[in-house]
Parts: C-alpha cells; sequence; structure tokens
C-alpha cells in the first residue's frame, strides 16, 4: 500500500509496515455467502460446484500469483485495500451468481489474516 504522490514518512504512518513503494502480498481466505429459497428437489440453493467456477472464473483466477495494483482489471486505480478488494469482489460475483434464478449474493468476507478480515453485503 503506497501513494506515490505522498512523502515515504506520510505513507509509513498512514499504511504502517504494509507502505511499500513495491507492494506487498497476503494469503487471503474469501467466503462467499448466497441468499435464496432452497429447491426441495435438489436440497439445496445452488449447485455448490457452480458456485466454485463463478468464484474461480471471476476472482481466483484473476487474484492468484498477481500483483493486485497491477495484474487485476477490476482493482486498476483503486488501493489494494482488503476493504477495497472485498467490495470489488463482490462487484464481480454479484451479476453472475444472480443469473441463477432465486439465487441472490449476500456478502463477500475476506481475510487478510486469521484475525482481519472485511465484509461487504453490498449497498
Amino acid at each position: 500500500m503506497y501513494r506515490e504522490e505522498w512523502s515515504e514518512e506520510k505513507n509509513a504512518e498512514v499504511f504502517g509496515k504494509c507502505a511499500n513503494p513495491n507492494w506487498h502480498g497476503h494469503n487471503y481466505n474469501l467466503f462467499v455467502t448466497i441468499k435464496g429459497h432452497v429447491t426441495h428437489a435438489t436440497g439445496y440453493l445452488m449447485d455448490l460446484k457452480d458456485l466454485k467456477v463463478i468464484i474461480n472464473k471471476y476472482v481466483v483466477d484473476k487474484l492468484d500469483h498477481s500483483n493486485i495494483n497491477k495484474d487485476v482489471d477490476f482493482m486498476q486505480g483503486k488501493m489494494a485495500s482488503t476493504e477495497l478488494l472485498c467490495i470489488e469482489i463482490f462487484n464481480q460475483l454479484k451479476g453472475p451468481i444472480e443469473e441463477n434464478e432465486g439465487v441472490f449474493l449476500h456478502s463477500v468476507k475476506l481475510f487478510e489474516t486469521e484475525n482481519n478480515s472485511a465484509e461487504y453485503f453490498g449497498d
């Protein structure tokens, strides 16, 4: 996390040890929650294999082993904070998930560490 227009001191003051002009990395854990009515014929709201395909296509494949600041299309021009990343992941998943009849994206929760996370429920 680093803003080029700020001094090194200001970056360190705001971002602490995460202040690095060459960025830094995390191994995130992502939790996606959907809501709607369970179909009694199948016993589920959405086949989790289908949900996994959507998550991989729109999020994991783009983020995995990538520089969020440089390589990820949906993060271009945005600060790569866990909060903004969580919001943008939600935005990436909402359309494809909700193409499934009666299925709604409820929330996206992103863990940066085991103790630090952000959760977004949409607007």
